[in-house]
């Protein structure tokens, strides 16, 4: 199993302070011989009466000096993880968590933008100091 991400615990809080529930941590994607882990499934009960919203969360935190090697790294996994989810667990979503600076650092370069954009990248923003979501981004 791999080592948890430095920000693991604050976005895991966050989430739990925002209404969700943890169900897996980590998460494990089975796939034929595949077998990776997604660091969170997490759920949002809608109603008693209905089934809630499922959710994976994977953790980065572009600490390596170079936040584009970071970036080609996160977004090859989570191509990679949405991918293997579509074929098992259709009705999760996947999500990226990282740090409100690297968001408006890095994310909102042009060329970062309109990757996002091509991949379908989905993104929970989030302030680590104080363990809350800033914003959801679809």
């Amino acid at each position: 199993m791999p080592a948890r991400d430095v920000y693991h615990d604050a976005v895991k809080n966050a989430l739990i302070k925002d209404g969700w529930i943890i169900l897996a941590d980590p998460y494990v994607i089975k796939y034929k011989d595949a077998e990776l882990f997604a660091d969170l499934a997490v759920e949002k009960p809608i109603a008693a009466t209905q089934n809630g919203r499922k959710i994976i969360v994977e953790i980065k935190s572009f600490l390596s000096p170079s936040a584009m090697r970071d970036f080609e790294m996160a977004l090859g996994q989570y191509i990679l993880y949405r991918n293997l989810v579509n074929l098992t667990e259709p009705e999760y979503q996947i999500y990226l968590a990282i740090k409100d600076s690297i968001y408006e650092n890095f994310f909102q370069r042009d060329s970062i933008q309109d990757i996002t954009k091509i991949n379908q990248l989905l993104l929970i923003v989030v302030d680590m100091e104080q363990e809350e979501i800033l914003q959801w981004k679809n």
